[in-house]
């Protein structure tokens, strides 16, 4: 979480001194801030270079430098801070510039004093919130990118140190952990660190194929050896000569599977089906699973001599409970993927959503929070993200079945422009999920929806879809 906050304050800029004695009595005690007083500009761009004020309160005239120009030194010195311009003498044309040049607000003397305190309290708010994310994307960028993993706490510190170490070498490594909590990014994180990392890593999940189909994928086979197979079949091992395989879900592996997979540990060598001779790989396996693989093999369902295999070195995930101060970083990251997925640039999180996500359980881990910020990110009709959108979008439904949760704003507007404030989202997102499995493959795209070609073409122009952007080289 960030460090705690320190006391806010306000400068006020103005010429007439009983005017400034004033306003820090009454912004003193309504707006609980420390409050400074100046009747020059150019001492006032002092101060916000020495005193680090969170928002000022300017006149606009001033006899050395007007509020105009204050406001951009101000910006340019630290563009954090919030200005409010006062003047006796405003027009309309004077507050339209004003705003046009980032001031908060605008306000024409005489001014009601609950008034202004209300817009100041929201003005420090504003520049709390700024500084925050700001402090936030600065952590991200420091996060190495190599990595893949987001965070700063003591447990994925050790986590990452581990992963770099082991990436050094070609030892088979067991990744143990929690459903959610980054498995295949510590796999990815091992491969990247490692000599083999100028090759693609190969990544199967286990349980997602059949026993006989996942055989041929992983060991390949040739013409004849089965009714369709009409032409040789690299498996996934020769795809991964030279590289790095990560055999997801490993525990659900069927029994056949597992026999074939310790040749490969123990010979470093592949048979494909219908072949009568082997092949030898230089193939380093990665596995993951987050089931008790010594309960399996006390039931028999896992082969103890695999187990002993895979499990030359272990490492265990850290689950999100275990790494709680990086959520409003995750936090963060997620908010700036699907942001800029969704294109609602400038999204950002009030202080109480960040406290929601730190009080909150988390059973699905790091998963389960990037599923939440997805759907606060789709679904919510204001550019920041309060605990009202971390919640009220949540599946709740019961026996696996989820109710749809949509932003209340929705339900003002006739029936088709709410219809389509719902839908467009989750459409052209949908479209881009369907064209990333098929590469860019229209065809493929849409057999894969259920619907014919045209149907999926006329969606795609629609929502502005580029199937030339899914395609890879």
């Amino acid at each position: 979480m960030a460090q705690q906050q320190k006391p806010t304050r306000l400068l006020i800029v103005d010429d007439e001194r009983d005017l400034l004695n004033l306003l820090k009595k009454v912004l003193s005690k309504k707006c609980a801030c420390e409050v400074a007083l100046t009747t020059s500009s150019l001492e006032a761009l002092e101060l916000v270079r020495s005193w680090k004020p969170d928002v000022v309160l300017t006149d606009i005239i001033m006899p050395d430098m007007d509020g105009l120009q204050l406001l951009q030194s101000i910006a340019a010195i630290d563009a954090t801070i919030s200005t409010i311009i006062m003047t006796g003498y405003g027009t309309i044309e004077i507050a339209v510039q004003a705003l046009k040049d980032g001031a908060y607000d605008f306000f024409e003397k005489p001014f009601d004093n609950n008034k202004i305190s209300q817009v100041v309290k929201r003005a420090l708010e504003r520049t709390y919130l700024l500084r925050e994310n700001l402090h936030l994307q600065q952590r991200l960028t420091s996060t190495s990118a190599l990595t893949g993993f987001v965070g700063h706490s003591p447990p994925l510190r050790r986590t990452i140190d581990l992963l770099s170490r082991l990436g050094q070498s070609d030892a088979t490594v067991l990744i143990r952990g929690e459903s959610g909590t980054g498995k295949e990014v510590a796999a990815r994180t091992i491969h990247a660190m490692s000599k083999r990392a100028e090759k693609k890593m190969i990544t199967i999940n286990c349980p997602a194929l059949p026993e006989h189909i996942l055989e041929s994928e992983l060991f390949g086979y040739c013409k004849g050896a089965f009714t369709g197979a009409d032409h040789d079949k690299t498996g996934l091992f020769l795809e991964a000569d030279g590289s790095t395989i990560f055999l997801d879900e490993i525990a659900d592996l069927p029994l056949g599977l597992q026999t074939k997979l310790l040749r490969v540990l123990q010979e470093k060598e592949i048979q494909p089906l219908g072949q009568t001779k082997t092949f030898k790989v230089d193939v380093r396996v990665l596995a993951a699973t987050n089931q008790d693989l010594e309960a399996k093999m006390a039931k028999g369902e896992f082969r103890e001599d695999l187990f002993y295999r895979l499990n030359v070195m272990t490492v265990t995930l850290p689950t999100l409970t275990e790494i709680k101060e990086d959520i409003p970083l995750l936090a963060q990251h997620f908010l700036t993927m699907y942001s800029q997925e969704y294109d609602r640039e400038g999204m950002e999180f009030t202080p109480e959503a960040l406290q929601c996500l730190m009080r909150r359980q988390w059973k699905g881990n790091v998963r389960q929070l990037q599923n939440i910020i997805n759907r606060a990110v789709l679904l919510s009709d204001s550019r920041k993200i309060t605990p009202h959108e971390l919640t009220n979008f949540e599946d709740n439904g019961k026996n696996g079945e989820t109710q749809s949760q949509v932003p209340a704003c929705v339900y003002q507007l006739p029936y088709r422009q709410a219809k389509e404030k719902v839908i467009g989202p989750f459409t052209s997102s949908y479209l881009r999920h369907c064209l990333t499995g098929s590469k860019g493959n229209v065809s493929a795209a849409a057999k894969i929806s259920g619907m014919e070609r045209q149907a999926f073409q006329r969606l795609m122009r629609r929502y502005q879809v580029d199937a030339d952007t899914f395609r890879t080289a």
